[in-house]
């Protein structure tokens, strides 16, 4: 391996060529501005590596151990504070320079076998591995917070809407788990991409495999994958873990949009049902009275650089050939923005979530009676009047109370038998929000009992032992 260049920067290419490359292309070509994040991935590797080694007989047990040991010294280096130099190239150069340093003459031979090739698409997947298990503890916590309101709010009455006009009388902990059970598909969406990065490429080389006899099933053990990948050319240039986990956060990101957004309405001063905490909320530098829900309009924007990060990666990866092409550098840059962008939302949301404060009284006086139309058409129907009459029927009523500017419940009961001869005298009872609600108990229904279901089985996965990755 040739280590040092002209000017005695440390390179891990470079002895087929007369000079140095141009700074143009070094400036293009140089990514550890970004790859630096892998840093404790890389260490994990390499020492895996150097055991892998020691293994096929290229090192012996001492060796080993010196360049293990050298990687800790390189770790906690970083950790500390170092930092790279003009010529460190990424941050497989980076480690390898330092490890130099650390462990001399036997870490020149911890390259062997390995190309750097599989030795990024390795310390990308373990990177995206760990990202899973933190994204998923996060929308626990943000599920956490839906569930503590929905558990104080099951008898607490809204309406629930469809094409943003009211529709129907709903648990406020009906509508609340509504945005739950959303975010437990994300964490099957998260722990699916997880298990797409668990196949081990290391072992893979440039393209054709490592010409030593490496046990890469120590390997996979040793790094926590599940599997080996099956074929080199395909390892070293698959990137599907990376769009698999884009597309589950961008999927997350929806959610948490269309959350940020009901939020927000149900914010304002036309609906009122929620207020947010002083904690969570922002004011403006003009108007003394405003309470500006940011985290939530933030939220809301994400989305749209989510979908953005992911059209990315499969832009990027669409016309690529097969193996390892230098367009795979630009992956780890959507793998990033897209991770962080939810690690910094997740937990404002949930706080946001957390502190709110329903208005009872306001999402109550909100369900009107015009909202029981159907509860009316289901009554007839079980006077056996057929679904198209009790709609007719119904109908009929509607547009009288609109006519005469009065609720359904206001009309006399001259009316309702005037529209159908079917209603009795207890048919006001249908037009109660409560009764329309005891309608539904139907498994996954607005029906008080079937909500207490529902919030049963959501904290059933919530249980600890069902946390992605182990923790």
């Amino acid at each position: 391996m040739s280590s040092h260049g002209e000017g005695g920067a440390h390179k891990l290419w470079g002895g087929r060529f007369a000079g140095g490359p141009a700074p143009e292309l070094e400036a293009v070509n140089r990514s550890i501005g970004t790859d630096i994040r892998l840093w404790p991935f890389d260490i994990v590797l390499s020492k895996a590596w150097a055991a892998a080694l020691s293994s096929a007989g290229v090192l012996s047990a001492a060796e080993a151990k010196a360049v293990q040991q050298g990687l800790d010294r390189v770790g906690a280096r970083i950790e500390q504070g170092e930092q790279p130099i003009a010529s460190d190239e990424d941050v497989h150069t980076f480690v390898d320079r330092l490890l130099h340093e650390e462990a001399a003459e036997p870490a020149g031979r911890l390259h062997t076998g390995r190309s750097r090739n599989d030795q990024v698409a390795t310390g990308s997947r373990l990177w995206a591995m760990d990202a899973c298990g933190r994204v998923d503890a996060m929308v626990r916590d943000l599920q956490r917070a839906l569930l503590t309101q929905a558990d104080a709010h099951v008898e607490t009455l809204m309406p629930a809407y469809t094409h943003l006009q009211r529709a129907q009388p709903v648990s406020v902990a009906h509508w609340l788990l509504s945005h739950f059970w959303p975010l437990e598909r994300d964490r099957a969406r998260i722990a699916g991409a997880r298990s797409a990065a668990a196949v081990l490429p290391l072992g893979s080389g440039a393209i054709a495999g490592s010409a030593f006899a490496v046990p890469r099933d120590q390997l996979r053990d040793a790094l926590g994958f599940e599997r080996i990948s099956e074929n080199s050319i395909d390892a070293v240039g698959d990137r599907d873990f990376v769009a698999e986990l884009l597309f589950a956060l961008t999927m997350l990101g929806t959610h948490l949009s269309r959350l940020a957004e009901d939020l927000i309405l149900f914010g304002s001063s036309e609906f009122g049902f929620v207020r947010f905490s002083d904690a969570f909320s922002t004011g403006s530098s003009m108007m003394p009275q405003k309470r500006n829900p940011d985290a939530l309009e933030l939220a809301r924007g994400s989305a749209a650089r989510l979908l953005g990060d992911l059209v990315g990666l499969l832009g990027t990866i669409k016309g690529l050939p097969s193996g390892y092409n230098k367009d795979l550098q630009e992956d780890k840059r959507n793998l990033f923005d897209a991770v962080d962008a939810v690690t910094l939302l997740l937990p404002a949301i949930a706080g946001s979530v957390a502190t709110l404060t329903i208005n009872a009284d306001r999402t109550r006086a909100a369900v009107s009676s015009a909202m029981m139309a159907t509860d009316l058409a289901d009554y007839l129907v079980r006077k056996r009047v057929t679904f198209r009459d009790a709609h007719a029927a119904v109908g009929r009523l509607v547009r009288e109370a609109e006519d005469k500017g009065i609720e359904m419940i206001d009309l006399p009961l001259e009316s309702f038998a005037a529209a159908s001869s079917a209603f009795d005298g207890d048919v006001m009872r249908e037009l109660a929000p409560e009764t329309s609600v005891s309608h539904r108990e139907i498994p996954g229904g607005t029906g008080l009992n079937a909500v207490r279901a529902q919030l049963e089985a959501a904290h059933t996965c919530l249980l600890d032992d069902q946390v992605i990755g182990g923790g």
